[in-house]
């Protein structure tokens, strides 16, 4: 059985396809996915016998690559050549399930298929896992890897090597897998296979002389591939007369049948009715269904030492799945398997519903998609001016993004998404240390002068990619976001690759858009976490008619506070409605004033009934009016509507 990730093949191949061996039967299918897809799938109502694959039949394998260098698609052809689905009609991001990655183009979720193969007369269980190809979505990467053997590292023949390649071998190369160099998109007329080969070499130290050069949209080659894999990556090394172990390195929910757990079983063998434990929680569960994903899910009832698959046993609550736990026979105590390290969150941002009556739902669609996502942390935390909501940690803006998106659209969720911010470090005299997430949390003046030695903020060692002309405006643009150049070499005659460390919450801002708008597309950028460093930081407030709105504090460094107080105060302008009394929008450092606009009152024409007459009974009036206006500012309150709140949050508005 093979683990591996997304790969595309050609329709026609020089092996034939394995016939499986197959037993009618009645078994339960549950899917969550479209009809298309299902017509697609394997037929649901065959029994796959699992028994006729031992382990030295068995591969794992992933594919890894940089954003767009094609794995969607070599996938597609992969599960075509293999007749896991139909090689007519238009197959096209066949594993990116989710509506979010059909509508940007990207993988953002790790996805696993079970594919037959025959080769030199023996009959393979290929397992193949999609990765992503996004710095934000490492964590699926790393934990996909760790249930392979081997991995196909795919770079396109036109672009080279990028950023997300280097992070992504380096993934591989720290689990110890064995990596296949591929070479994609090859008929295109800006392919450079020789010059790609040597950035291989020179940044990878790969064997390259029997490097495999194919064409995953047009096919050219794919037949290649999957023989390449059975004889250069190893099989799983478990023993399925050992007593069962399985390590969960995924699940998701199914409003049917409840948490279903993708599995890796390492050693023994589980089939339906067995009893098995978690060893993270110590609860005992029955299994009700046992299957592998052929791409949907198709029940075999058994599955052993090597291959990997899905079981259904009764769990109701997303709390129940820790990823990372070892399964194992109820009585049969064994050694845990390492599991995984837990996420480290990058960014912070508060989600909060637009209804308050819709928070009990809204709490159970998040705990849902966390099951199916968990590199996110959650804390529950109260706003005055947003009322209740979850303070969420992100490893980037593009996951908080699309983890938005996808409670929207798999959960109909109206939520407000607040600026995100990234967790400082206050190091106090008496060397304890606190990790501060919201502004509300931030010391005060006060504090700071007698209880903080000192704050910190996080860093990140950034790695940029792009053509030499374009350096002048890269180091610029780092420069400008407190930067500090570390490392820069040619990765060939034109291109550099520099290293910079920079402040996480420069990066998290709008700099990856900087980037590619100054680098007119070019270049390719990636990070990793590089500590915490001491810095200068402040917390500035917004005051609506000198009362503070805690949703809009921010933590910023002290040279920034005079451009975005400035930039804070007009946009808010624009976004809060005129009221009967005057409005006044402030920024403050402390008791510092750093800027400040003014929202006249609306006012009623008080002198439109005086015709004539001395002009002091129209300024009488008008005196009247402006006495009344400051009572009601005195007793007002400033409601800032959601809309508004949602506009101000939108850099783009």
């Amino acid at each position: 059985m093979v683990f591996l990730t997304r790969i595309a093949v050609s329709a026609r191949c020089c092996h034939a396809p394995m016939r499986l061996p197959v037993t009618t039967g009645i078994s339960r299918w549950y899917s969550k996915r479209t009809t298309t897809e299902k017509l697609k799938a394997a037929d649901p109502s065959r029994n796959i016998d699992m028994e006729a694959f031992p382990a030295e039949n068995i591969r794992n394998f992933s594919i890894i690559a940089h954003i767009d260098h094609g794995k969607s698609t070599l996938a597609d052809r992969l599960l075509e050549l293999t007749n896991t689905i139909s090689s007519t009609g238009s197959n096209k991001q066949v594993l990116d399930k989710l509506k979010v990655e059909r509508e940007r183009g990207i993988t953002v979720k790790a996805q696993t298929v079970s594919m037959f193969y025959k080769f030199n007369g023996k009959e393979y269980l290929l397992n193949l896992i999609d990765t992503p190809g996004h710095v934000d979505f490492s964590y699926e990467v790393s934990r996909s890897l760790a249930a392979c053997q081997g991995t196909l590292l795919l770079v396109d023949a036109a672009q080279g090597i990028q950023a997300q390649t280097v992070a992504n071998f380096y993934l591989a190369f720290g689990e110890g897998l064995h990596i296949i160099p591929v070479l994609n998109k090859v008929d295109l007329p800006g392919a450079d296979c020789e010059k790609t080969i040597k950035q291989i070499q020179s940044a990878f130290e790969l064997d390259t002389s029997s490097i495999l050069k194919i064409s995953a949209k047009t096919g050219v080659n794919i037949d290649s591939v999957l023989p390449n894999v059975i004889e250069n990556i190893p099989a799983p090394t478990g023993s399925k007369d050992k007593p069962f172990r399985a390590l969960l390195f995924d699940s998701w929910y199914d409003q049917y049948v409840g948490v279903v757990c993708m599995l890796g079983v390492v050693d023994g063998k589980i089939k339906k009715g067995d009893k098995i434990t978690s060893a993270h929680s110590l609860s005992k569960y029955e299994v009700s269904e046992v299957g592998i994903m052929h791409p949907e899910q198709v029940s075999t009832g058994y599955l052993h030492a090597g291959q990997v698959g899905y079981i259904v046993c009764g769990m109701k609550t997303a709390s129940e799945a820790s990823v990372g736990d070892t399964f194992y026979h109820v009585g049969q105590k064994v050694e845990e398997l390492p599991g995984f390290q837990p996420a480290q969150s990058m960014v912070f941002a508060g989600i909060f519903p637009v209804d308050t009556n819709d928070f009990r739902r809204l709490d159970e669609s998040i705990t849902k998609l966390t099951l199916n996502d968990a590199s996110v942390s959650v804390h529950k935390e109260t706003s005055h001016a947003l009322g209740q909501g979850w303070r969420l940690g992100f490893l980037g803006t593009l996951h908080m993004d699309v983890f938005r998106q996808r409670l929207e659209n798999e959960y109909e969720a109206n939520i407000i998404v607040t600026q995100p911010t990234v967790p400082y470090r206050v190091v106090y005299k008496d060397k304890s240390t606190k990790i501060v997430r919201n502004p509300s949390d931030f010391p005060d003046s006060d504090e700071r002068a007698l209880k903080v030695a000192r704050l910190e903020e996080p860093m990140v060692l950034a790695t940029m990619i792009f053509p030499e002309e374009y350096m002048g405006k890269m180091i610029e643009l780092c420069g400008s976001r407190r930067g500090e150049q570390r490392d820069y070499v040619f990765v060939d005659e034109n291109r550099v690759m520099m290293k910079y460390i920079l402040p996480l919450a420069e990066v998290v801002t709008d700099f990856y858009d900087e980037l590619k708008s100054r680098s007119s597309g070019y270049a390719t950028f990636d990070y990793e976490e590089a500590g915490y460093e001491e810095s200068d930081l402040v917390k500035m407030s917004v005051l609506l008619n000198h009362k503070p709105v805690d949703a809009l504090s921010v933590i910023l460094h002290r040279s920034q506070v005079e451009m975005v107080g400035r930039d804070w105060v007009k946009r808010l302008k624009d976004v809060i409605q005129k009221q009967l009394f005057e409005i006044v929008i402030q920024t403050a450092l402390g008791g510092k004033i750093v800027a400040r606009e003014t929202i006249p009152a609306l006012r009623k024409n008080v002198t439109a009934k005086c015709y004539g007459g001395d002009v002091s009974r129209k300024m009488k009036l008008l005196q009247k009016q402006k006495e009344g206006k400051k009572r009601m500012k005195m007793i007002g309150n400033v409601e800032i509507p959601q809309k508004a709140f949602y506009d101000f949050l939108d850099k783009k508005a």
